[in-house]
């Protein structure tokens, strides 16, 4: 299998070192994010393509928030003995097949047999992408009376994980890569953050959770924010479900975009073929005992919005 080639990788797999031309003008992103067995997939769920492609997904999520255009990518990981051969195959496969489809390179990386009695399989995945000078979306730059987008549909992701958890029984029509599988194949918005570049004041990829991320946001941002439940583009998968809002709120991993932009900008209602959301707008700073983030429920009452999405050392190793 061959990775993509690009202009940027001057000198890719094959020496110590990769050598990237970073384009005259542009600043350099980096992200990195490790994949973990029984945390991100299990062997029983998840197919070895799905995991190589979740794999990537996670870094071009991040380069998406912040409009950068991808370099490269950079893939270490430890693999238990018996996943070697086929399965290492098929997770580069899906892997690459990803890498592909956004353009971007496999420029290096290692790897090596994972220790231990029951080794379990964990990746980390490096990517590198570039930026014009000055412009990368952050999150604090939110602003009172911005309002708050989102890209998709949300909830998808998490209504398909408990598909998987329900039982192997339901996994065969989960098995094709494609648009229709938010937790086995999500779609990194890359087209959509470049494009969003000149019109948000702030962004966040949805990695955590609605109710998590748009937190993350708004302590960047010093405010306060208020969603309207009404607004929420539910995922047709999360419709199914007891509580549709819930996994739209709190069920992480949909990979959309989260943003801010003034109310005096003219949002697109698509980039290429992906919906925009209104979904809020930005408060002032609250008080010390005051909630930074309300819902407003179609009944017209609000509430606090609490942060039920997932947070490392608190949530239960289950993704």
């Amino acid at each position: 299998m061959r990775s993509t080639s690009s202009r940027a990788v001057r000198v890719g797999i094959g020496d110590d070192c990769a050598v990237l031309a970073v384009p005259r003008g542009h600043e350099l992103t980096v992200t990195t994010d490790l994949l973990l067995e029984t945390t991100h997939f299990r062997r029983d769920w998840h197919t070895p393509e799905a995991v190589g492609h979740r794999c990537l997904a996670r870094g071009l999520s991040d380069l998406a928030a912040m409009g950068a255009r991808p370099l490269a990518a950079f893939l270490s990981f430890a693999i238990p003995p018996e996943l070697a051969g086929a399965w290492a195959s098929r997770f580069l496969r899906g892997l690459l097949a990803l890498a592909q489809a956004a353009k971007v390179p496999l420029a290096g990386g290692d790897t090596a047999q994972a220790p231990g009695g029951r080794p379990l399989f964990t990746a980390d995945i490096l990517l590198l992408g570039s930026v014009p000078t000055g412009t990368a979306m952050l999150r604090s730059g939110a602003r009172a009376g911005d309002l708050v987008y989102v890209s998709g549909a949300l909830g998808g992701a998490a209504a398909e994980l408990a598909t998987l958890a329900a039982g192997p029984g339901r996994l065969r029509r989960l098995r094709t890569a494609s648009r229709e599988h938010p937790h086995l194949f999500p779609q990194p918005r890359l087209a959509q953050g470049l494009r969003l570049r000149s019109l948000a004041t702030a962004a966040i990829d949805l990695s955590d959770g609605l109710s998590t991320d748009l937190a993350h946001l708004c302590e960047a941002s010093q405010v306060g924010a208020e969603i309207e439940q009404a607004l929420l583009p539910v995922h047709a998968l999360a419709l199914r479900s007891r509580d549709p809002h819930a996994l739209a709120l709190h069920g992480g991993e949909d990979y959309e975009l989260l943003f801010t932009a003034s109310a005096k900008i003219p949002i697109p209602r698509t980039i290429q073929g992906v919906k925009l959301h209104r979904i809020g707008r930005i408060t002032p700073a609250p008080g010390a005992r005051k909630p930074r983030l309300s819902l407003l429920r179609a009944d017209g009452t609000r509430e606090v919005l609490e942060n039920g999405g997932w947070e490392h050392f608190r949530t239960p190793a289950s993704r």
